[in-house]
């Protein structure tokens, strides 16, 4: 009889990684047969939605019409385990609604495999406790997580980060260049606000501000604007009217934009590790909303946000947090990193020590195979 497996992504980049753990699953044995939640990627890789990601998806504390709808779908993949009774639950990040998730199948029986970690390293470690109740393989994507899950005696795997997979760096010859520079001789430096509109309302009109006093400073500088799959066009056309600027915005090409460009600035998150994958420079800004700061002011445990940083176990990239996202901050540091040479060579350097830690491709090959293991098809 075909397995059957329950896979859920509450967010953009589990869709993303979760669908390239299909194929993967899928090449091995396409009889498998998949349902979950999650997005375009998980879909086009074959599996059934019981609801979209993007409705669940949440950057801080979630409004009262979010959880409504985070509470529906967990009633669905309840009803889902009862009813389909699947061979596997693999979970992708998203702890809250996956640690629920998990309790559920392991009353019922069914094996359990979380892919990408809940960040315990960075807060609340105690839910190590719930996840060696309710996990029976963690699957881990980051070099530093496998020891903390061995000394509390979970069953664990490092595969290397599926970004390795996805990412493909290309000679310097074969990047036309042309292609956004108005100007050959010009410097780039690429601007990267975020995938959510929320992102982009509070820091791309500083990024620009600080783009403005870097075109001041610097006579031939140029700035390219890379949308995230999930912002069109027309929602930043009104922050870049009127600005004075050799700017253009650029649609489905994040990653040779950034090898392109002498530095980025972007905000915290996956994107950072992009860039150490490229040897790509980067300023790391990150701004929530005053609450959610307070309350990660007392709860963080690391002494840096951007993943690139943490990775490395020193500060590569600056971060600039909450109060300290000013233009004048900004332009500072880009300045700074654009007109010294040494310290962009010593960037690279240890980017390059950071692509060597995540591993080698084949990530999601890797967790297929355990994935397959866990059905006793290994």
């Amino acid at each position: 009889m075909a397995k059957k497996i329950l896979i859920i992504a509450g967010e953009a980049s589990g869709d993303l990684h979760g669908g390239n753990l299909v194929q993967a699953i899928r090449t091995v044995d396409p009889s498998i047969s998949f349902r979950g939640v999650g997005g375009v990627h998980m879909q086009e890789a074959g599996v059934e939605l019981l609801r979209n990601a993007t409705e669940m998806g949440v950057v801080g504390l979630p409004g009262v019409r979010r959880l409504f709808t985070i509470l529906q779908v967990f009633r669905l993949v309840s009803a889902t385990l009862h009813s389909w009774q699947p061979d596997l639950v693999i979970l992708i990040d998203y702890p809250e609604f996956n640690l629920t998730v998990a309790g559920k199948a392991k009353k019922l029986g069914i094996q359990v495999m979380y892919y990408i970690s809940p960040q315990i390293w960075a807060w609340r470690s105690g839910r190590i406790n719930t996840i060696s109740q309710r996990v029976d393989r963690m699957v881990v994507i980051l070099p530093f997580e496998e020891a903390i899950y061995e000394k509390a005696d979970v069953k664990v795997s490092f595969v290397g980060h599926p970004l390795l997979d996805v990412i493909r760096v290309k000679d310097e010859e074969a990047i036309p260049r042309s292609r956004y520079l108005k100007n050959e001789a010009s410097l780039l430096v690429g601007l990267l606000p975020g995938s959510r509109l929320s992102e982009i309302s509070k820091l791309l009109p500083v990024m620009l501000d600080a783009a403005t006093i870097i075109a001041r400073e610097i006579s031939s500088v140029e700035f390219l604007l890379p949308l995230a799959s999930t912002i069109g066009h027309e929602e930043v056309t009104s922050y870049l009217r009127g600005r004075d600027l050799d700017l253009t915005v650029v649609e489905n090409n994040t990653h040779e934009v950034i090898q392109m460009c002498e530095m980025v600035i972007a905000a915290s998150g996956t994107v950072t590790l992009e860039a150490a994958i490229l040897g790509t420079p980067l300023i790391v800004v990150y701004k929530v909303n005053p609450l959610t700061y307070w309350l990660g002011k007392r709860l963080v445990q690391v002494e840096h946000v951007a993943l690139a940083n943490i990775v490395a176990g020193e500060t590569v990239a600056p971060e600039l947090i909450q109060h300290e996202v000013t233009s004048e901050r900004i332009a500072q540091e880009a300045i700074g990193i654009l007109e010294d040479s040494k310290r962009q060579a010593w960037i690279r350097q240890r980017f390059s020590e950071v692509r060597e830690k995540l591993g080698g491709p084949g990530a999601s090959a890797r967790a297929a195979a355990m994935a397959l293991e866990l059905m006793g098809r290994g």
